[in-house]
């Protein structure tokens, strides 16, 4: 067969199977079938290019299928890190490739009681205490994560810098963006937002059990 004929009829083909991989695409609702699809369309592109020796459409093509490829890939280990973080310690490191780094100062406040609430943070360093209940968080604590979940937005307490140090900052914005991209993210999302609900509700029956303690045990007055 003719060289020609044969790289038009691959040129025809490539255009079809294109065609149904852009409708298939457009009717994905979640990002990793998109991810998938628009690889698949990348190769068929590639593949119909070689025979009519097309060099810019094989480059352009090629580049773009690293390019889905690496995010897919990045799609599928923030799941896999998510879930190990909802199986286990509640570890926030998944999170850390979304995140801004910021060094904050001794006596800065980094927000206050009441005010709207944008962003969670990630202590790496220092020494940060939360004003109203005296609660000083460890380096590895999250901090704020819950106010995307409240109605109202608005922080429940301030928190101030003691010891200088560095945190990590993630805006609502950003992991509401990754939900919304991925429906299994989301899901491992909110089972970690609850299990530290959880977790921090049992502290504080905690501190309270301790604080109750030494006034049952103060003699009564004769």
């Amino acid at each position: 067969m003719d060289t020609s004929h044969l790289a038009e009829h691959a040129g025809t083909a490539g255009q079809l199977f294109a065609s149904v991989f852009v409708v298939a695409t457009i009717s994905m609702r979640t990002m990793i079938p998109l991810r998938v699809f628009a690889i698949l369309t990348n190769i068929v592109l590639i593949s119909t290019a070689i025979p009519s020796h097309n060099y810019l459409v094989i480059l352009v093509q090629s580049v773009v299928l690293v390019l889905n490829s690496y995010r897919l890939h990045q799609m599928l280990q923030l799941i896999r890190d998510v879930k190990k973080s909802v199986n286990s310690d509640l570890s926030m490191e998944w999170l850390k490739p979304f995140m801004t780094e910021r060094k904050c100062t001794v006596g800065e406040m980094l927000f206050y009681k009441d005010e709207k609430a944008e962003e969670m943070l990630y202590i790496v360093s220092g020494r940060f205490r939360l004003v109203e209940s005296g609660m000083e968080l460890p380096v590895g604590a999250i901090v704020g994560e819950l106010g995307m979940l409240s109605p109202s937005n608005v922080r429940t307490q301030s928190l101030e810098c003691i010891e200088a140090g560095m945190i990590l900052s993630v805006s609502y914005s950003k992991v509401e963006e990754l939900y919304v991209q991925n429906p299994a993210f989301g899901f491992y999302f909110l089972r970690l937002a609850s299990a530290r609900l959880f977790e921090n509700i049992g502290k504080l029956e905690d501190r309270l059990a301790q604080q109750a303690a030494p006034a049952s045990a103060a003699p009564k007055p004769a």
